[in-house]
C-alpha cells in the first residue's frame, strides 16, 4: 500500500475518532466529567493499526501509567512501523522494550500547532530528548519519523501517529 494511501486512511481514521464522541467508547453508567472522552490507550486498543504498540505496552506493563491523569502526548508508531524493525524489536530485553515505548511519551500535551521547527522535547526515558523539525510542511521526529496523523486527543493526552518506531540510545 502505498504511503498516500496509508496516510488518508490514518487521517480518516483520526477523524473518524473525533466525530465519535465518547459515548460510543464509553459505558453508559459512567457519567464522571474524566469518562465524557476516552484515554490515550483506549483510543489505541480500539485502533487495529496500533495493535502491536498496545501488545508492546501490555508487556512492557506500561498500560497503567498511560490511563493515569496525564497529560501525556504519545508518538504513535503503527503497525506497519512496527513491522519494519521486528527483527531489532525480538531482540530487545524487557528494559530495553521499556525504553523504546517511554522514548514515544512526553510528560506534557503538545499539539501540532504547538510545534516549532527544530525544538528539542524532553521524553519519560530520563535524559533522552527527541528532535522535532518540520520539513516540507511535515513534522518529522529525529529526522526519519513523520508524522502521518496530528492531534488525536483523548482525556489524558493527545496522539500524533507517526510512521517509524523511534529508537533511542540503548
Amino acid at each position: 500500500m502505498s504511503k498516500i494511501k496509508i496516510l488518508i486512511l490514518v487521517i480518516a481514521f483520526g477523524l473518524f475518532l473525533k466525530a465519535c464522541g465518547a459515548d460510543d467508547q464509553t459505558p453508559a453508567a459512567d457519567t464522571t466529567a474524566d469518562a465524557v472522552e476516552p484515554s490515550i490507550v483506549e483510543i489505541a486498543v480500539a485502533n487495529e493499526e496500533f495493535s502491536t504498540l498496545v501488545s508492546a505496552l501490555q508487556s512492557a506493563e506500561l498500560v497503567a501509567a498511560l490511563e493515569g491523569e496525564g497529560p501525556f502526548t504519545v508518538f504513535a508508531p503503527t503497525n506497519d512501523a512496527f513491522a519494519a524493525i521486528a527483527e531489532v524489536v525480538e531482540t530487545l530485553t524487557p528494559e530495553q522494550l521499556t525504553n523504546v515505548l517511554l522514548y514515544h511519551v512526553l510528560d506534557t500535551r503538545v499539539l501540532s500547532g504547538d510545534i516549532t521547527d527544530g525544538i528539542e522535547v524532553p521524553t519519560l526515558l530520563e535524559g533522552q530528548n527527541l528532535t522535532v523539525n518540520v520539513v516540507d510542511g511535515n513534522v518529522v521526529i529525529n529526522g526519519n519519523a513523520t508524522v502521518i496523523a496530528a492531534d488525536v486527543e483523548g482525556r489524558n493526552g493527545v496522539i500524533h501517529v507517526i510512521d517509524a518506531v523511534l529508537v533511542p540510545e540503548l
